[in-house]
């Protein structure tokens, strides 16, 4: 439900234009508000909006109740609906989760038992025979499929958001890096490349770098945004037959990452990964790309040091993973065992902008921070693109809930 326009300010500054920074301005453009985002690139959704599996999650993994279930149980339904409405191409085509030994049968039921409770619909449970109908060439014992998850071309959702809150009356700056903030009687001073900018609120949704916006508007946090790269393989065209939609491995809960899969993308393919291995700066989508400001932060943050003392294999694994083609591959074989090293062509990469707080703890929910006429999103992970029209519902609702907007 959209809020009225005599609970919220009359006109809100984003910063961030990325999926759920034009997806708040939207949602705020839809309440009567008059919307400004302002974005740092020459075009909106450059970054994580873009550089991502172009997923429809549908809330499996989340614990219930969290934010993050709550956002995209509600999100996928918001984002389909977006999409079938402006004719954005989408495929709700299903996923397998699957489990590959023994071990990891009792997970798997847990998985089940959360998608339940998150409101998912038909889940089913499937023994080999059944799995193998779906994906012939997968190893496993036991699977669920989630029918209601699907692929999307988050880039073309971008657009279609901009052309919207357009219509709508607000406006999309890009070229616009916000240097400084200024506080104000009523509102703020927003000093970008572009230009000054005067508002009566702002929204932070800057993705990889919403700790220094939020520094910059005076707030203070034990967290910090480490960036870490995600690389994905692509199956050669000859290969893309092994597999037809989307193929997970059962999350193994004493790892914070959830391991390599398959996706099938919208534009045609199917793509292999992401592992997850910490860039060298916050827009890092190569091995050999270095950001000294940004490397250094990570560095002297002791959460970066805590967080690899907890976690030594994993982060161990990942990190020779990404330099070995044939580990990689075969992290990959144990979910389709006929793929080879030599099937796999090098694809894309992406950077996700992951909260840790300084016990070396990554923030797996959303969070939100709070100012003077401002509300900043602190952390966004994935779902966060799926549950975009979703988050921008809360963020109206958070702003009305915390009087910001009086």
């Amino acid at each position: 439900m959209i809020p009225s326009t005599k609970t919220l300010p009359s006109e809100i500054t984003v910063i961030g234009g990325g999926i759920i920074g034009l997806a708040i301005a939207y949602q705020g453009a839809l309440a009567g508000v008059k919307m400004r985002v302002l974005e740092k690139e020459k075009n909106v959704g450059m970054h994580q909006s873009s550089h991502n599996s172009g997923v429809l999650h549908a809330g499996l993994y989340y614990k219930p109740g969290s934010l993050k279930a709550r956002l995209a149980t509600r999100g996928i339904r918001l984002m389909t609906a977006f999409c079938a409405q402006h004719n954005i191409p989408y495929d709700i085509c299903g996923k397998l989760v699957v489990a590959t030994d023994e071990a990891e049968i009792p997970r798997l039921r847990e998985l089940l038992k959360r998608g339940t409770e998150n409101g998912l619909r038909d889940l089913r449970w499937m023994e080999t025979p059944e799995l193998h109908e779906i994906e012939p060439h997968v190893a496993g014992i036991a699977a669920v499929h989630v029918p209601e998850e699907g692929i999307v071309d988050y880039s073309k959702v971008c657009q279609t958001l901009l052309a919207e809150i357009t219509n709508l009356g607000g406006e999309v700056i890009t070229n616009a890096q916000v240097t400084a903030l200024e506080e104000k009687s009523a509102g703020w001073r927003i000093k970008s490349t572009f230009g000054d900018v005067e508002t009566p609120f702002i929204v932070n949704a800057a993705g990889l770098y919403c700790d220094r916006v939020y520094q910059l508007s005076g707030g203070k946090s034990s967290a910090r945004i480490l960036p870490f790269r995600g690389e994905y393989y692509r199956l050669r065209e000859e290969k893309q037959s092994l597999v037809r939609n989307l193929i997970y491995p059962v999350p193994d809960p004493s790892f914070p990452f959830l391991g390599v899969h398959f996706t099938r993308l919208i534009g045609g393919g199917v793509e292999a990964g992401p592992n997850a291995v910490l860039a060298f700066a916050r827009e890092g989508y190569r091995k050999t790309t270095v950001d000294l400001r940004d490397l250094t932060e990570s560095l002297t943050f002791p959460g970066l040091w805590r967080f690899l003392k907890k976690y030594p294999q994993m982060c161990g694994h990942e990190f020779l993973q990404s330099l070995s083609k044939a580990r990689f591959c075969r992290s990959l074989q144990r979910l389709v065992p006929e793929i080879t090293k030599d099937d796999l062509e090098t694809g894309g990469a992406g950077v996700r902008a992951q909260a840790i707080d300084a016990d070396g703890t990554l923030l797996q929910d959303f969070r939100f921070g709070y100012g003077k006429n401002a509300l900043h999103l602190l952390n966004a992970p994935s779902p966060g693109a799926t549950a975009s029209l979703a988050i921008g519902e809360t963020v109206l609702q958070e702003i009305i809930s915390n009087n910001n907007g009086q």
